[in-house]
């Protein structure tokens, strides 16, 4: 089969969808399908965009390991004469070529929905959830207000858009995020108002809506869901701070543990809780519920990731190896639901 690995682009989670593609790739390779791994943005340039997929032609550049730091999208975006269009060369060509893509993509345009809805356009088949559901979760504000609506127990909060007053007195603590990002970038915990109006300040350099919700202390967890199922629930303890960007990638700075240690009872009511917020979504593929347990033993979710990370270090592959799926086994299974 020829598949087209979609990672990159331009977005703040650049360098953990690189890492994230890189792997995809290799896997399918092994798997014995004919994979091209394409950079959205830099493209690839060719002459021949059928026969990609057996030259053994990769991305432009060097896969490196998830640095610490937020990638520089600015150096990014100055390696291409035409910036403003997010598809780089040949990358819409190959892409209609191959039998399916896989899209590597996280954070903007990539999970938002508007790379599935071009492809739709163009009648491109590929993996992951649709151009709805895909911008139902993206939006953390919107998925808020659908987690309410279904019953789905979620911190409280409110929207805010840029240049607006707070419509409400501040009950510190507080989490501070952007509405559209990922990987915990633009995600901020503050305990007064000196640290709230710095997080405004920074959130909004992201985007334009920021939400503000309470923030619950407790234990961290994920679960994946695969078309409908729940995975087994995955804990995430940060060694420092919270499960932040460094602590998302930079090996060992976090402790997973999976299946997670906790009572059968409360396991089973957070794959409940995963399953009804992938419904409420109206997600069908694949994707994974971050998920907040406080001293109390209540359970909050927090929001849904329809693209997540396939990195060395990501969860989703964890919890499938949990119920004995190897990363390979994944891979394909992700690839075999995109012909449904």
């Amino acid at each position: 089969m020829k598949i087209a690995v979609l990672a990159g682009g331009i977005s703040t989670e650049r360098d953990v969808s690189l890492s994230s593609g890189n792997k995809i790739y290799k896997a399918l390779k092994e798997n014995g399908h004919d994979v091209v791994l394409l950079d959205a943005f830099l493209g690839l340039e060719t002459e021949e965009p059928d026969l990609v997929f057996y030259h053994g032609d990769e991305l432009k550049g060097e896969i490196e390991a998830v640095k610490a730091q937020n990638p520089d999208l600015d150096a990014i975006r100055a390696l291409r004469p035409d910036p403003d269009s997010f598809f780089g060369p040949n990358v819409l060509e190959i892409c209609k070529a191959a039998d399916v893509v896989f899209i590597a993509l996280h954070g903007e345009n990539g999970e938002n929905g508007r790379v599935q809805a071009t492809f739709d356009l163009h009648g491109i088949r590929y993996t992951g959830n649709d151009y709805v559901s895909s911008a139902l979760a993206m939006d953390k504000s919107l998925a808020k207000e659908i987690f309410f609506c279904h019953g789905i127990s979620t911190p409280s909060g409110f929207m805010l858009r840029k240049g607006e007053e707070d419509p409400q007195i501040i009950h510190y603590p507080v989490v501070v995020k952007v509405s559209d990002g990922g990987s915990s970038v633009g995600v901020y915990i503050v305990h007064n108002d000196d640290e709230y109006m710095k997080a405004k300040e920074e959130a909004f350099k992201l985007g334009d809506l920021v939400v503000v919700e309470k923030y619950i202390k407790g234990r961290e967890f994920s679960v994946g869901v695969i078309e409908g199922k729940a995975l087994p629930v995955i804990e995430i303890a940060p060694k420092e701070g919270f499960y932040d960007y460094k602590n998302k990638y930079q090996a060992g700075a976090a402790v997973e543990t999976c299946p997670a240690d906790i009572p059968p009872v409360i396991a089973a009511r957070m794959q409940a809780m995963a399953e009804r917020a992938f419904a409420a979504l109206r997600l069908t593929k694949y994707a994974r519920m971050d998920i907040m347990m406080d001293e109390d033993n209540e359970i909050y979710c927090l929001e849904a990731n329809t693209l997540p990370g396939m990195t060395p270090t990501s969860l989703v592959p964890q919890e499938a190896a949990a119920i004995g799926m190897s990363y390979n086994e994944l891979c394909e299974k992700i690839v075999q639901m995109a012909f449904k």
